[in-house]
């Protein structure tokens, strides 16, 4: 201990990591939940995380706890690129003592069903449908009522500060589309623009001019590629679409920025 240190000087608190994982699923962004097991807010859905444990890092904790929480298998989550987001320290952000996160986020493909049972102090862990984690009011979708009075929905409001963080890591993971190659990733290994498009407007939340997404798109050096000859038919009367898969790029130069004000989805 350094002389002249005093560690009772200081009024101990906590570090905790949270986890805003997302994936698009059926044409939709869904982010992965779980349900509280434990006091403080038993019963209420969260984001996935826990307390830092003395000898560990917070990417190795927040790994740990993603693991533990949801079942995914190990290979799984330690394959996922977490982006430290930012961290919350509001005095208040934890009924049980002063506690200060460090929140991670996410934006991955071919996601699988976590356990369906959870871990650790979650009860059960799904993904769930940004729009309805962040909506007031609604409900976790089929199948995630484990029986009466026992689930208030995730509509009864996620626990801790995790609204604000849930929202904080959307506008992260829509800012990632913007300038890396991301969304290929969530389209079939040869796609049409169409069908790239709609992983932005899925993401962004906002329709998107179809003329306009197309020329910026081919103007970027190294997105995407044409496949020789290929065309799929998109239905309707039109001519059959080309297909592309994607080009070398991992960042785009220039960047797909979102448009700064139009209609959403």
């Amino acid at each position: 201990m350094t002389a002249g240190y005093d560690p009772h000087a200081f009024e101990p608190f906590a570090v905790t990591v949270d986890l805003a994982v997302f994936t698009v699923r059926a044409g939709a962004l869904h982010v992965l939940l779980i349900r509280r097991g434990q006091e403080p807010y038993a019963g209420t859905w969260a984001l996935p995380g826990g307390f830092v444990l003395p000898r560990e890092s917070a990417e190795t904790a927040a790994r740990r706890e993603l693991a533990e929480e949801t079942g995914l298998a190990p290979g799984v989550v330690a394959a996922l690129h977490l982006e430290q987001l930012r961290t919350y320290s509001d005095p208040d952000r934890d009924p049980r003592m002063r506690v200060v996160s460090v929140a991670f986020t996410a934006l991955v493909p071919d996601m699988p069903e976590p356990a369906a049972g959870g871990g650790g102090d979650a009860d059960r862990a799904r993904w769930v449908p940004v729009g309805e984690a962040a909506a007031p009011g609604a409900d976790p979708g089929p199948g995630s009522d484990p029986g009466p009075g026992s689930d208030p929905g995730v509509g009864s409001g996620l626990a801790f500060d995790h609204a604000v963080i849930l929202a904080d890591a959307r506008e992260r993971v829509g800012s990632k589309l913007e300038y890396t190659c991301l969304a290929s990733a969530f389209c079939p290994p040869e796609f049409t623009l169409g069908e790239l498009q709609a992983v932005y407007e899925t993401v962004w939340d906002t329709a998107l001019d179809r003329p306009n997404f197309r020329r910026k798109v081919l103007a970027t050096p190294g997105f995407v590629e044409a496949v020789p000859g290929a065309a799929r038919l998109t239905g309707g009367r039109g001519k059959p679409a080309a297909l592309y898969r994607p080009g070398p790029a991992t960042t785009l130069h220039p960047p797909l920025l979102r448009p700064s004000e139009g209609p959403t989805r």
